[in-house]
């Protein structure tokens, strides 16, 4: 990347509009889910100001008054990171900006518009650039001034009033070239675990599985492009130094495909004394003691575990490289090692029967996990699902992506798969398992708080 210049070009406001609407209850979250902050737009405000621009970033998540922050920033360019919940609500907002200042550039980017035709400017006017795939290298370009015509992963409408599509960027081989996320650029008070001041930091990107529901492999690659442990340590450093932060989450879409990848980053972890705590999604197939126990002497403190089903059936068919023995032995490795494990599952894939959910219900109750979710699954437009709910005419209606079940199974109707979601957090809400790890840790802490009083 090239030094920031010296004189500024203009003004970039990089917006999270609407607040995350979760679909899903974690019945024990412990903070699990506090907000994190948006380092999507923080890289990009980092690009940015590279650029020679002045940037602001505008989290819906934490912040208040979005027009009136625009309106007093008067940006020359506006990026939205638009989501599949909030998309119809977002889009609107935009087109109001437009009427509002219709001289800023609008470039949105996101979920919704990876697989989106070349229309989506021609039916959304007052969108100027919709990015697609991995978004720094485009929005550089955008922001240089390069011709819409040369720059890669774009959608756009050219100066004959025709819709344009050009073809997605190479993915960024070597992370490491990437500024760090601005974090100058927002208030890390606003995110908080357990008292502590918490930030993402990206480690990887790629996963080699294409599973049947995700996109990660389509938006991110199959080739798992992990940073090197010094570039990680160094932004470690720079946060708990600049920032005062010191609980990390670790961002990756498969973060144990290389354990001794996750080895030597916990050795420098721990030979640096930094003295921080983290955590960090973990694909279910394999974690090994020596790795799980490097993990928590580096502060390590939970692990979430996409675990999806307790019915082999449904992992076998929904091309899921895992099995119910392999979930129960990353949590059992996990709590030997003192790392609190939390898992989701995922009730309404199309072979889902009663017989399968209750499958899942007996199997997350006997799992040693600190907290368990039950959500609904989402056909998002590129993954398989989405292919396969179309083709087999599981969508019945338009979808709603603001609410679920979206889809009904082969054998479900919508209404029975929400009953048995229901019955499943219901299950588990009533288990003695959670009834000790929060009700009585609940009564404990008011206790102590009285006696503090």
């Amino acid at each position: 990347m090239k030094e920031i210049n010296n004189y500024k070009r203009g003004k970039v406001f990089l917006a999270v509009i609407l607040p995350a609407k979760d679909n899903y209850i974690c019945l024990n979250r412990e903070n699990f889910y506090p907000a994190l902050p948006p380092i999507d737009l923080m890289y990009l405000a980092s690009i940015a100001e590279r650029a020679g621009y002045d940037a602001k970033i505008f989290d819906g998540n934490v912040d208040n008054d979005f027009y009136n922050e625009l309106i007093q920033y008067s940006p020359n360019f506006i990026i939205a990171d638009i989501k599949l919940k909030t998309y119809k609500a977002e889009m609107e907002i935009l087109a109001k900006v437009k009427q509002m200042l219709p001289s800023v550039k609008i470039i949105v980017k996101g979920t919704p518009f990876f697989t989106y035709n070349n229309n989506v400017t021609y039916e959304n006017p007052f969108i100027d650039y919709a990015v697609l795939g991995e978004p720094e290298k485009t929005i550089k370009d955008i922001l240089e001034g390069v011709p819409s015509c040369e720059i890669g992963g774009i959608c756009y409408t050219d100066e004959n009033m025709q819709a344009q599509k050009n073809d997605k960027n190479c993915f960024i081989e070597n992370l490491d070239v990437l500024p760090f996320p601005a974090r100058h650029l927002i208030n890390n008070k606003n995110y908080i675990y357990k008292r502590k001041l918490q930030t993402p930091i990206e480690v990887s990107r790629g996963c080699p599985y294409y599973c049947f529901h995700c996109l990660s492999t389509p938006l991110s690659g199959a080739e798992v492009r992990y940073r090197s442990v010094s570039s990680i340590v160094i932004e470690l450093k720079e946060c708990i130094e600049k920032y005062n932060i010191k609980h990390f989450v670790f961002l990756s879409d498969i973060f144990n495909s290389k354990p001794e990848w996750i080895k030597e980053l916990c050795k420098r972890i721990i030979d640096e004394k930094l003295n921080i705590t983290w955590s960090s999604s973990i694909f279910p197939n394999y974690i090994d003691d020596e790795t799980a126990s490097l993990m928590h002497k580096s502060g390590c403190k939970y692990c979430y575990i996409n675990a999806i089903s307790g019915s082999n059936l449904v992992l076998q068919c929904i091309n899921k490289d895992i099995d119910i023995e392999k979930i129960k032995n990353v949590t059992e490795v996990l709590n030997r090692n003192k790392i609190k494990a939390y898992a989701n599952f995922i009730v309404g894939f199309p072979p889902e029967t009663e017989e399968t959910v209750n499958d899942t219900i007996k199997f997350a109750l006997k799992l040693k996990c600190d907290g368990i979710n039950f959500e609904t699954p989402i056909p998002i437009p590129g993954t398989k699902f989405f292919i396969y709910s179309i083709l087999n005419r599981l969508i019945t209606e338009k979808i709603n992506f603001d609410s679920g079940p979206i889809v009904k199974t082969i054998k479900l109707s919508k209404k029975q798969i929400l009953k048995l979601k229901k019955y499943a957090e219901k299950k588990y809400f009533f288990h003695s398992k959670y009834i000790i790890n929060n009700v009585i840790k609940l009564i404990i802490l008011k206790l102590k708080n009285l006696h503090k009083a």
